[in-house]
């Protein structure tokens, strides 16, 4: 890929323009990641001239031309021009877009939602250009910041914090947390939330850390499924961390760790996480008796907050469902194992839920209450054994809904 991105800087420097790669590709390389996607911005020439030149070698997709962005079929390679981009509304497609070439570097950095993304990179001197003076040393203090005040034209920047605060250990400014309490999601479709949860669940790795700065930024008041069990209490015998949403947290991070490269797998599993103990937030009382804190029937209280929030990100029935499922059974292992269930509650509980699904969240479950540290999990051995023996191991639920739907 190199050698093509090479390839169109030079050809670019022959009409007398320069091209820098922009964006996310340039903080992944500096971090060292592979970048899956490349974005180059062309500077002193224009769009005419360069989809003149870049068709003799390209096929060019040319729908973005009018915002200034040339997709190259075939390569994960978008050619774009700097851009203002003017709000005139309160959607997120309510702005005025228009391409200037000469634009100046420092101008063209202003757009961007963070210093680590206005990173540039000069392919033929192999030079990093950093034109807001903050964005290298914010990527090597893993610090978050916005890149101006224009950071709040898109509510949707602060779920893309908190991603990326999970993807790669940013910890967010004071200046990211103003902004973010200032902002609401009130005019973001869920089809734009929804995949900002899904990149968080896919990418994230201190799954922890997004969920804290939900909290500290105030977003977490507009998703009450999840504030409903911050704060809530648990037995610290059983739960160090005592408070539910903190054992999310810790839920999520070790999902992170086992996650299967399989997008639907892993959202299925990581919203299930996420949503697991949310019945824990109306079923969670003192037990005078025992003189400790229990959750009884949470595990089937958890259905209700669990639709409420997936169906705000989606439409998606049998995805919801999936989830929903997992959660309402959620501590059926340990309960069927404790009561040395048959082969028929097995093949029963086979048919509202996928066993290894199942069993990998109660497996996630224990495993995320530091500082206890779990190495045998008898009950999910017992349920995978079962399952095997009946051949049930990974069928699918029943059908909820006659249509299906995409994940």
């Amino acid at each position: 890929m190199n050698s093509e991105i090479f390839k169109i800087s030079s050809l670019v420097k022959d009409l007398g323009g320069k091209a820098y790669l922009v964006g996310g590709c340039v903080r992944d390389m500096k971090l060292e990641i592979e970048p899956k996607d490349w974005d180059i911005e062309v500077y002193g020439i224009s769009v005419d001239s360069l989809i003149s030149v870049l068709s003799k070698s390209y096929q060019i997709d040319l729908v973005g031309k009018s915002f200034g962005v040339l997709k190259l079929k075939g390569l994960p390679i978008d050619v774009s021009f700097p851009r203002r981009e003017v709000k005139n509304g309160d959607s997120h497609k309510d702005f005025v877009v228009s391409c200037d070439p000469n634009m100046s570097l420092e101008e063209a950095a202003l757009r961007r939602d963070f210093t680590v993304n206005a990173l540039m990179f000069d392919v033929l001197t192999e030079t990093y250009i950093d034109p807001t003076n903050r964005g290298l040393s914010d990527l090597e203090n893993k610090i978050l910041d916005p890149v101006s005040e224009k950071f709040n034209e898109d509510p949707l920047r602060v779920l893309r914090a908190m991603q990326f605060i999970a993807r790669f250990g940013f910890s967010p400014s004071d200046k990211l947390i103003v902004y973010s309490r200032s902002l609401t999601p009130k005019d973001l479709s869920k089809e734009r939330i929804f995949e900002e949860w899904n990149k968080f669940f896919l990418k994230g790795e201190n799954m922890s850390a997004g969920t804290k700065f939900l909290v500290d930024s105030w977003w977490i008041n507009f998703f009450p499924e999840i504030l409903a069990i911050k704060d809530t209490p648990q037995d610290p015998v059983y739960h160090p961390e005592k408070e539910v949403l903190l054992h999310t947290g810790f839920v999520l991070d070790a999902f992170a760790k086992e996650r299967t490269g399989n997008d639907e797998e892993d959202l299925i599993m990581g919203y299930a996480c996420l949503c697991h103990d949310f019945g824990k937030a109306t079923h969670t009382f003192w037990y005078k008796e025992k003189e400790k804190w229990v959750a009884y029937g949470h595990e089937e209280a958890g259905e209700k907050p669990t639709r409420s929030f997936m169906e705000k990100l989606t439409n998606q029935e049998k995805f919801v469902n999936e989830i929903v499922n997992l959660v309402k059974h959620h501590l059926k292992p340990r309960l069927l194992f404790k009561a040395g269930a048959g082969k028929t509650a097995v093949r029963k509980l086979a048919l509202q839920v996928r066993i290894d699904r199942l069993c990998k969240i109660n497996k996630l479950d224990q495993m995320g209450r530091p500082p206890l540290v779990f190495t045998e999990f008898p009950e999910v051995d017992w349920l995978l054994k079962m399952a095997e023996n009946l051949n049930v191991v990974d069928k699918k639920t029943k059908a909820h809904c006659s249509r299906k739907t995409p994940y």
